[in-house]
């Protein structure tokens, strides 16, 4: 186990730490079978992006799809990982904040992979807040959502009824799973999860 130094995960150096020593133990690498199916099952390729993206193995799988995906992190080692592992899509691997970032295209989905469990409970609402003002009614929120009891993270699991609390103002559920093929970080502990942007209420 290496030495850290930062202890707070809202800060780029509690990142870059772990990055640096390759101490990532949420860093699936690859692409989860869950996506997989859902872009094969696609209409057509959409506009997504993927905040807190990490080592960003999805945005090299989605661009080969014909999805214009962009990928950011607050992280500069992250960010460095990601752009020196993907090739002829680094370049869509941005170093941003996700509360400040303006996209260049509205996103019609974005791809939560251990980004809200990254975020200490305090930041929920700020997090869910953003996914609803970045993505128009219909658009799609889509990904895993870790539940776990446990105070100490990241990550930091949630509760099914939180998780709706948070979420049904803005979104309506139009698919859950199971998730067969998950990390030992999250195994037996997350759901893949559609999310449809509600319509703002008058």
């Amino acid at each position: 186990m290496p030495t850290f130094h930062v202890r707070d995960p809202l800060s780029p150096a509690f990142w870059d730490e772990r990055f640096d020593h390759r101490f990532m133990p949420w860093d699936r690498g690859g692409v989860p079978q869950a996506l997989r199916q859902f872009v094969a099952a696609a209409a057509e390729p959409l506009a997504c992006l993927i905040p807190g993206c990490g080592a960003a193995y999805e945005l090299a799988f989605l661009c080969q799809a014909g999805w214009d995906a962009t990928a950011i992190d607050f992280s500069p080692a992250a960010v460095a990982v990601a752009r020196s592992a993907l090739g002829a899509w680094s370049a869509r691997v941005l170093e941003a904040d996700f509360f400040s970032y303006q996209p260049a295209r509205p996103p019609q989905l974005i791809y939560e992979r251990a980004f809200l469990c990254a975020m200490p409970p305090a930041m929920w609402s700020q997090v869910v807040a953003r996914w609803a003002e970045l993505l128009a009614p219909g658009a799609l929120l889509v990904g895993y959502f870790f539940f776990d009891d446990q105070p100490k993270g990241p990550p930091f699991g949630i509760g099914r009824a939180r998780l709706d609390e948070l979420l049904l103002p803005y979104f309506e559920c139009v698919e859950e799973q199971a998730v067969s093929d998950s990390i030992p970080a999250f195994a037996g502990k997350e759901r893949w999860m559609i999310w449809r942007r509600r319509a703002p209420s008058l």
